[in-house]
């Protein structure tokens, strides 16, 4: 059938503002998955080639006395005449392999963990754009600054685990001795279990605020409740910094409690109260 211009014109936008089925949307989430799919799949392949270099050179750095954060530590002692082993130790790890199959694996699953991580924006990017059309421009607002606020401090949570969190981590752990007799010798597997497991916890627990917020839009959680409930939370927040770092240092304990108080503060200035979200859209 040959229409006019005028004709095609209003063919055309009557099309796109027809609804798409539930076939339709099936086929677009199949897209979705297939592209976020080929993204890891090719970061996967690239790190896999690059993970001699990349396990040398991050993955085993706070093993070597020359890491970061320990140089910051000696600069802390000197600048404030500390002599203790906290900011003067020489610290060396030499791991060691017990399983034939365990290099080959652990090549493979780490290519594919930090896949999985630096994948992470591109991920909530195309969660961004299957779900935004059948969103509010109210609700397209708020679930951008969810989706960005998650990443952000995803990332965060990471590079501190990474730098501060675990090496600590590593430095107690590994000098602490049960006896005189016992030597620590340190498994492949044992590091790197820790390694990714320690990062990701930190990386997770730095959702707090993007969690809190999304309670409150459920009315689970308020402002008033938040802060009628401060002194349980920091409590809860120091059992939960023991749990993460099984340390015995009061050091790395702040470390990582002191942040997390900080996000739990940061999701009560997130969080509204419910009369007053009322008010803001009855204005």
């Amino acid at each position: 059938m040959h229409l006019p211009p005028a004709g095609c014109m209003l063919y055309r936008i009557i099309m796109s503002e027809k609804e798409l089925t539930f076939w339709d949307h099936l086929d677009e989430l199949r897209r979705v998955l297939f592209r976020v799919l080929g993204v890891w799949f090719v970061l996967a392949i690239g790190y896999f080639i690059a993970m001699p270099y990349l396990f040398d050179q991050v993955i085993m750095a706070p093993c070597r006395n020359d890491f970061v954060f320990y140089d910051l530590l000696r600069k802390v002692g000197e600048a404030f005449h500390l002599e203790g082993d906290f900011f003067t130790q020489d610290f060396h790890v030499k791991l060691i392999n017990i399983n034939l199959a365990a290099p080959f694996f652990i090549h493979i699953s780490t290519s594919l963990w930090m896949s999985i991580v630096t994948a992470a924006p591109y991920l909530f990017y195309e969660v961004w754009k299957f779900i935004s059309p059948a969103l509010y421009p109210n609700e397209v607002r708020g679930v951008k600054k969810a989706l960005t606020l998650g990443t952000v401090m995803f990332f965060l949570g990471v590079l501190l685990g990474y730098f501060m969190v675990y090496p600590l981590t590593l430095r107690f752990l590994s000098t602490y001795q049960l006896s005189a007799v016992i030597e620590n010798q340190i498994s492949l597997n044992s590091y790197i279990n820790n390694f990714m497991m320690l990062v990701l916890c930190m990386g997770l627990a730095f959702e707090l605020p993007l969690v809190t917020w999304l309670l409150s839009l459920l009315g689970l959680v308020n402002k008033t409740f938040l802060r009628k409930y401060r002194r349980h939370a920091a409590v809860l927040i120091v059992i939960a910094a023991a749990v993460i770092t099984p340390t015995g240092d009061p050091f790395t304990l702040t470390v990582v409690a002191v942040p997390l108080y900080m996000l739990y503060e940061l999701s009560i200035l997130m969080v509204k109260d419910k009369k007053r979200e009322e008010t803001d859209e009855e204005a």
